[in-house]
């Protein structure tokens, strides 16, 4: 009898979406959308610690860079640490769908508002531009993983061409606001028609700001693409899932209530002092805060199974691992974009560029090892290494880069731009290890009713790793800069290390994930 007899008259298999370079068509929604907001993100993450430390004749905000660092480490952190909470709301109430819209239309407006050259107006943008990340960021990726079945082999690959998409926005952005920003020719062209030439580094900003509008184009025209893929929040089952849910929120909102009490009732005490530093140091006990009680909430809540708790587990080490790689990483926009400026030598030719082009080097790279790196897993098959096992070689790669960079260090003057290259090679080849494969693992681990949630926690990690970048980077003028990157890398290889020995132990908990 043959498979069409056998099968009931009203059932079809549905046909194996392949409509964009072999997967799902939602997935070039997915994929532009993120290319713009990623546009705009590192477009504007480009000159951030540069406008920071740039003198107040330069249009900068002339901090030093203790105050820069600690700015920029809280910013990132936040950016990240705001897609916990952006995770859950999308989970519950508002579906991934509508949070990225939603967070979308804040960051553009947070990009407009840095715009704008007063102080106020730039504390305004980074506030928004925190607000709509956390909302559009866990919510796209959730996304992703939705497009596909738990068992398609083309997860992973699909999660690194969506990846090459972010990254062809924040190779294309650092050129173009960085021109803005900082190259001679169009200052002189602000000055021949009126305008300040200082103001040049709000132009950038602008630029920022259009990236997100056309993201919002793009995801509103390719909406019909994503079938039911994030359309709607999750629905309790039960009274006391309902309930579960209301004292989910009622107790996020007192949390929230009783932090700005602490906070207001320790800066009139006189123990917290509201500087950048002193709000980047209270940032920095909030991430432990958040860390400890996201994790001890999801471990020691009831209603998992073995396997589901073994998971969340295997999770929590992936997380430490992953926040030490972006600690080191995400150094990027801080500490090797101060070393680009202030030690690097930006001539190429006789010509001179932004040093912020710097930033349009990682991505680039991503844009030319995705492709390989998504064959890569697929031709391995069933020799394909463990996820935990490609964290621990990014690990690897991304304290060489550090390693590498201490050679320049101690050499002093101006160093070649191929330093830095070849740092953001390494560094590359350990985020493509670690970055698209913790975002897929992330999708497979996660218990279905906080998967939007878990992929908030994944975004924590870098929320992590990002502050203790800037903690890193407020230090670029109290150390030898050879002693610094020398101790930056140790911390990563350290790390390296204690996963490989616990690869076992997570196989067993997981399985190959």
């Amino acid at each position: 009898m043959s498979a069409s007899q056998e099968a009931p008259a009203t059932f079809t298999v549905p046909p194996l979406d392949t409509a964009f370079f072999g997967h799902p068509r939602g997935l070039s929604t997915l994929f532009f959308t993120e290319f713009w907001e990623r546009f705009s993100y590192y477009g504007m993450r480009a000159l951030l610690i540069l406008f920071m430390t740039a003198p107040i004749a330069a249009g900068g905000l002339a901090f030093d860079t203790a105050k820069a660092g600690a700015i920029y480490g809280a910013y990132t952190a936040l950016v990240y640490l705001a897609s916990v909470p952006g995770g859950w709301l999308a989970d519950r109430f508002l579906g991934q769908r509508r949070a990225t819209l939603y967070g979308g239309v804040v960051i553009m407006l947070g990009h407009i508002s840095l715009a704008v050259p007063t102080v106020s107006a730039f504390y305004l943008g980074l506030v928004l531009v925190i607000s709509g990340t956390g909302l559009l960021k866990p919510n796209v990726s959730t996304m992703v993983g939705q497009l596909y079945s738990r068992q398609d082999a083309r997860r992973d690959a699909g999660f690194s061409l969506y990846y090459m998409g972010i990254n062809l926005g924040a190779s294309l952005s650092p050129f173009i606001t960085g021109w803005l920003a900082q190259a001679a020719p169009f200052q002189r062209v602000l000055g021949s028609v009126g305008l300040t030439p200082e103001h040049s580094w709000h132009w950038g900003f602008a630029m920022a700001a259009v990236g997100m509008f056309f993201g919002l184009i793009q995801y509103l025209a390719g909406w019909k693409y994503l079938g039911e893929a994030g359309m709607n929040p999750v629905t309790p089952e039960t009274p006391e899932a309902r309930m579960h849910q209301r004292f989910q929120l009622q107790a996020g909102i007192a949390i929230a209530f009783l932090l700005v009490i602490a906070v207001v009732a320790l800066s009139r005490s006189g123990k917290l002092t509201i500087t950048p530093e002193g709000v980047s140091q209270s940032i920095g006990y909030l991430l432990i805060a958040v860390v400890v009680g996201t994790f001890a909430r999801l471990l020691l809540a009831r209603g998992w199974s073995g396997a589901e708790r073994n998971r969340l587990l295997a999770l929590l080490v992936l997380f430490g691992a992953s926040s030490i790689f972006w600690a080191l990483y995400e150094q990027a926009g801080s500490t090797l974009n101060l070393f680009a400026q202030r030690n690097t030598d930006t001539t190429l030719f006789g010509w001179s560029f932004p040093p912020s082009w710097f930033q349009a080097v990682p991505p680039i790279f991503v844009i030319t090892m995705a492709p390989a790196f998504a064959w890569l897993w697929l031709k391995l098959g069933p020799r394909e290494p463990s996820s935990p096992a490609k964290f621990v070689i990014g690990l690897v790669f991304v304290s060489a880069g550090f390693a590498v960079l201490m050679i320049p260090a101690a050499s002093g003057g101006k160093a070649s731009p191929l330093w830095l290259v070849l740092t953001y090679f390494l560094h590359v080849v350990g985020e493509m290890c670690l970055s698209p494969i913790g975002l897929s693992v992330t999708t497979k681990l996660a218990p279905t009713p906080i998967q939007g949630l878990m992929m908030g926690v994944w975004f924590m990690s870098i929320s992590v790793g990002s502050y203790l970048g800037g903690r890193v980077a407020s230090l670029y003028e109290a150390y030898a800069l050879q002693t610094l990157f020398g101790v930056v890398a140790a911390s990563a290889l350290v790390a390296a290390v204690i996963l490989a020995l616990l690869l076992r132990p997570i196989g067993r908990m997981v399985g190959k994930a």
